[in-house]
């Protein structure tokens, strides 16, 4: 995992803006660390909202050793995104994964086609959307395993360091990942992709890089990273379901009785991962899991404080996204499949 230089890098001077869509406690972290990057760099910083007017907001950000930071920021408004957006040189996703596609289809066809767009959310799957629905702009996946909660609208609190992983996705991997599958339940990547598009593909340069870099602690730039978001979602798959299930802190995962269900989820998640031409060592897998369910053991799950908020989960992305991809394969996950039943239902009990 090496940060590759790149030959076409935009000068750090040319750049104008970076956009940030998505004001929850991860989208306010992420601003905190880069304002002071770009303020170095004279990049200006904005939030993208879904308000009709621009106006400027007050953040509070408090630290691991309970510092607390302010800062301005610039909220940009509906009446202003077609002055704006054009001006974006990266924009950086961290609406929750169900959000992301609704969001990009209104903000794309104003951004300029030199863009660069950053999913950063749980789980997978909008990639293979947001893909499609690109205007030459480039597509840059990440995963994050920072800590972090609103303590109230626009105050965030960091609550844990972890790595940040970012990468380009390659629009190529999707003609090879889909080659052996089974033609009765083949997802046809040229209706989406077309070659040419695939081989003029473009990367974020290498000022963009730097900046984030620079600003994310932790952060590592990984030419495999799909790899690297199937390893989270292994994780995933494991510790977000069950706590929701059995309201209980990550912690509680290690003790027996779940077991047997967090191995057979697993499993199914590296057989398909391996239709998909990612390779995952199964017993380094449940190792790292069970690492994570003990790190983070005082912790709530994103998916227990959606059950218990009677929010919308992000189920479809992680094991939703295994049982949709195992259906392309001819795999079966009747355990995945088991987990998304239950959520399901579930979130119907206070949907109603």
């Amino acid at each position: 995992m090496t940060l590759a230089k790149d030959p076409t890098a935009t000068s750090s001077a040319r750049l104008k803006q970076i956009s940030i869509v998505g004001a929850g406690a991860i989208g306010q972290l992420i601003y905190h660390q880069l304002s002071s990057a770009v303020n170095a760099s004279s990049v200006s910083l904005n939030i993208i909202s879904r308000a009709q007017h621009s106006k400027q907001q007050k953040l509070t950000f408090t630290d691991l050793n309970n510092v607390e930071s302010t800062y301005i920021a610039e909220l940009v408004g509906q009446d202003d995104y077609g002055q704006q957006l054009p001006k974006t040189d990266l924009l950086i996703v961290c609406v929750k994964a169900y959000q992301v596609v609704a969001a990009l289809k209104i903000l794309i066809p104003m951004l300029s086609s030199h863009c660069h767009i950053l999913l950063l959310h749980n789980g997978m799957g909008p990639h293979l959307d947001v893909a499609n629905m690109l205007k030459g702009q480039s597509l840059t996946l990440g995963t994050t395993s920072q800590g972090a909660l609103k303590q109230s609208a626009w105050h965030t609190k960091q609550t844990g360091k972890g790595i940040t992983q970012l990468g380009t996705f390659n629009t190529e991997s999707i003609f090879n990942s889909q080659s052996t599958v089974n033609t009765k339940n083949a997802f046809h990547p040229q209706k989406a992709f077309s070659q040419q598009r695939a081989s003029k593909q473009r990367v974020l340069p290498e000022s963009l890089k730097n900046i984030l870099l620079s600003a994310i602690p932790h952060s590592q730039w990984c030419v495999d990273i799909l790899t690297m978001l199937w390893q989270k979602l292994a994780i995933n798959v494991a510790i977000n379901p069950l706590t929701a299930i059995h309201h209980c802190h990550n912690g509680q995962l290690a003790d027996e009785q779940y077991r047997d269900i967090i191995t057979a989820v697993v499993i199914e998640l590296v057989n398909v991962a391996k239709a998909e031409h990612i390779s995952l060592a199964l017993p380094a897998i449940l190792d790292k899991v069970y690492q994570v369910i003990a790190l983070t053991a005082a912790n709530y799950s994103s998916m227990h404080q959606d059950v218990q908020h009677q929010r919308t989960t992000e189920i479809d992305a992680i094991n939703g996204f295994v049982v949709q991809m195992a259906k392309r394969h001819g795999i079966a996950t009747p355990h995945n499949q088991q987990l998304v039943d239950h959520i399901k239902h579930l979130e119907l009990q206070y949907q109603r």
